[in-house]
Formats: structure tokens, C-alpha cells, sequence
């Protein structure tokens, strides 16, 4: 072979590379009429994504609709004796859906872990009770998931990443005239938005805060019940949730079958707790159940008050370890007494799910003690600190004293030597 002819060799290599790769990496190796023609009449899927998975997979039209992709001829390509089933009722999508989906011999090629009970688990949900119902304006899988543009959830694309979660439920509950007559509101994503989770994840991007899915489900996606929803939160919140169980509340309300956690703290518009929760006035939560005297009022005054009297004293103390750092005093004993009094506050803050005022006193008592103690460690930094001070004035003081000394005892000899020589 030439040389000359070397470079043409590789043009010629790298431009069968450009065509055939990606026809390689989605899977079209073969003839697809399909695509052909619905490019070719600009006909495409909207949405459509040449990263859908199951493009990806290999899998392309003749995979879900049937039919013949290698056939010429439209009518032929698109029979019945080719399996053309086109494109599926609203009704009949999980079960199209499930066809692969519920197989796990087929299923576990692709994922040997991958859940295969997604169809069973979507009929018992609110959206496929009513589907199943004949409601066809409820949620189906390419609702979700959409047809042609389906990527992995992991894929911040994804209309299933935690980040495009709420605003994908929200297509359809937010939609006044959808939801017009189901007795749902539309202002959920509004509320979530604003809420302590909701920040979390949108704003701050951490994808462990939940969203819609955490708390109601994926395919099988259900309101939570009275008796639930403190098992939801309490799949986070664990300590907050063994409390409140055992307590005299937590057994009120399952009795009486209020929603115990969203009771005090609300659903989707979920704020930061504070300690104000407990304070009782005009406009305190508490109040709508409990009044001036009873026991409740009682438990909530004295809870509050030590915790208000512990985070003032561990404020306290970090106070005075900042003023030992400014100095450049020695301050390890100090933040160990603090690391242990911030963590004690969130576990007095914890212990209020047992409305136990007791456990509280106790454990306030605990608290305040590392913050006493930091702070009288932080007296004796400054103590040393002013020690040295007044140590280094006095050497100092001392210093100035001999060097004064030394001067005026030079001038006198200089005084002796100038009257000798005179």
C-alpha cells in the first residue's frame, strides 16, 4: 500500500465510524422503516430522545407498537399479521407497559435486581382504582415516565429525578380543571415549595429530602391514612417517631384518628420547627386543643422553658469559647464540652414527642451542665489570659525601669569623664 494512500484509507474508516456508531449504540443495526418514514414526513414522537432507554436497550418502534420495521411497504409494516397493535388506549397502558415489565425472566436481563411488580403495584393505587374505573383522566404510566423521551431516574432529565418529581405530579395536580370535582387542591407544589423539604431540594439540590414519592408512593401512589402517616415520617424521622408512639398522645390520636404528625407540623407547606411551637399564646398551635391549667398546658410550659433556659446557656458558651479563640487561648476542652451540650439541645428537642415534661427536666438538666462547664473553662482561659497580661506589663514595666536605669547611670559617666577631663 502507498503512503499517499493512507490518509484516504483513514477518512474512509472514520466516516463509517460516524455512521455506523451510534447505530451500533442505540440498537439500529437493522433496517427500521419505522423511523425512515416518520423522519421523512416529520412525523416523529414529540419529545422523542435518541437517549430513551429503550433505545438504548435496543429496543426501537416494532418493540412496543409491533409490526414489521423491515418491510417496505406501510400497509405491510403496519398489519395485524405483523402484530401492528399502534398506539394503546389509556386504559390498556399498564398492561402494554407490563408486557415486559411484570416478566422478570425478560426483565432481570437488563437488571438482575430490577422490580418486575410496578403493573400490580399501579392497580392499587388511587390513579388505578379509577382507571380501572373508567376514569382515563388519571395518572398511567407515560404520565409519569412519558413515551418516547423515558430516561433513567438517576438522569437529572429524568421527568423521575427527585429534582422534576414535584413539578411532574404537579401537571396534573395542579391543573384546576383536571382536578375540578375531586376535592383536591392545586396548590401543592406551591406549599411544598416553600416548606422545609421542598428548599431542601429544590433550592439546595440535596436529593435526600423528599418529594411527592417518598411520602405517597410510586406506583402504588395513595394519600397516607391517619394510622400511616406517622410510619412515613418516622422513615426519617425515627427518634422523633418511637417517641411520639409510645406517648400518651401518640395513642390519643390514632384512637381518635388525627393525622398525627401533619396535625402539629402539616403535610405538603411543612416549615422548620421552632421552640415557639410549645410557647403558649394567642396564636399558638397548641391552643386549639388545650387550655390555661390543663395538663397539656402544664407539660408545654415547663418543656419550653427549659429548653429556652438551655439553648440561652449553650449560646452562652459559645460566646465565650469565640472570645478565648480571639485571644488565641486554648479552647479543645471547650468545644468538646459544646459539641456535647448542641447535641444534647437536639435531643431535648427531640424528647418533646414524648410530652413527657419529666424526660425533658432531665435531660435540660444534663445539657445545662456541659454548658456550665465550657463556661467555667472559658473563665479560666481568661483568667490565665489576664494573668499573662498583667505578667507581661510587669516584665515589661521592669524592662523599661532598667533601661531608663541604664541610661541615666551612662550619662553620669559620660558627666564623671567630661570633669575629669576638664
Amino acid at each position: 500500500m502507498k503512503l499517499s494512500s493512507i490518509p484516504i484509507l483513514i477518512k474512509i474508516l472514520s466516516l463509517s465510524l460516524v455512521c455506523i456508531f451510534p447505530m451500533l449504540l442505540m440498537g439500529e443495526t437493522e433496517v427500521n422503516t419505522c423511523v425512515d418514514c416518520h423522519v421523512e414526513n416529520d412525523l416523529m414522537p414529540e419529545f422523542y430522545l435518541e437517549e430513551d432507554v429503550h433505545q438504548h436497550a435496543g429496543m426501537s418502534c416494532a418493540g412496543c407498537h409491533g409490526g414489521d420495521p423491515t418491510a417496505e411497504d406501510m400497509d405491510e409494516s403496519m398489519s395485524e399479521e405483523n402484530g401492528f397493535v399502534g398506539i394503546p388506549e389509556k386504559q390498556d397502558i399498564p398492561a402494554f407497559c407490563g408486557k415486559c415489565h411484570s416478566n422478570i425472566e425478560y426483565m432481570r436481563v437488563y437488571q438482575p435486581r430490577i422490580p418486575t411488580d410496578q403493573e400490580s403495584q399501579y392497580y392499587t393505587s388511587a390513579h388505578g382504582k379509577k382507571l380501572y374505573a373508567g376514569d382515563e383522566r388519571v395518572a398511567q404510566c407515560s404520565s409519569c415516565h412519558t413515551a418516547h423521551g423515558i430516561l433513567p431516574a438517576k438522569d437529572t432529565r429524568s421527568s423521575v429525578h427527585p429534582f422534576n418529581i414535584p413539578a411532574t405530579c404537579d401537571q396534573c395536580h395542579g391543573d384546576t380543571k383536571l382536578m375540578a370535582g375531586t376535592g383536591h387542591g392545586t396548590n401543592q407544589l406551591n406549599d411544598y415549595a416553600k416548606s422545609i423539604h421542598g428548599v431542601a431540594l429544590l433550592e439546595k439540590g440535596d436529593v435526600g429530602a423528599p418529594a411527592c414519592n417518598d411520602c405517597h408512593g410510586n406506583h402504588g401512589a395513595a394519600p397516607p391514612g391517619a394510622e400511616s402517616v406517622s410510619h412515613i415520617c418516622g422513615s426519617c424521622h425515627l427518634n422523633n417517631f418511637e417517641y411520639f408512639k409510645t406517648s400518651k398522645m401518640g395513642q390519643s390520636s390514632t384512637s381518635q384518628e388525627y393525622h398525627n404528625c401533619e396535625q402539629c407540623h402539616g403535610n405538603h407547606a411543612i416549615m422548620k420547627p421552632s421552640d415557639e411551637l410549645l410557647n403558649f399564646t394567642e396564636s399558638s398551635l397548641c391552643m386549639d386543643c388545650h387550655s390555661e391549667d390543663d395538663a397539656g398546658y402544664i407539660a408545654s410550659a415547663i418543656m419550653y422553658s427549659h429548653i429556652r433556659e438551655s439553648d440561652s446557656l449553650y449560646q452562652e458558651a459559645q460566646l465565650r469559647m469565640h472570645d478565648i479563640q480571639i485571644k488565641g487561648m486554648n479552647d479543645v476542652d471547650i468545644q468538646y464540652m459544646l459539641k456535647e451540650s448542641k447535641q444534647n439541645l437536639i435531643q431535648l428537642r427531640t424528647l418533646v414527642h414524648t410530652f413527657d415534661a419529666q424526660q425533658v427536666t432531665q435531660k435540660s438538666i444534663e445539657g445545662k451542665g456541659f454548658s456550665q462547664q465550657a463556661i467555667e473553662l472559658a473563665q479560666q482561659e481568661i483568667k490565665e489570659f489576664n494573668g499573662r497580661r498583667m505578667g507581661f506589663g510587669i516584665a515589661t514595666l521592669a524592662f523599661v525601669l532598667l533601661a531608663i536605669a541604664l541610661y541615666m547611670k551612662i550619662k553620669l559617666i559620660d558627666k564623671q569623664k567630661s570633669n575629669i577631663s576638664s
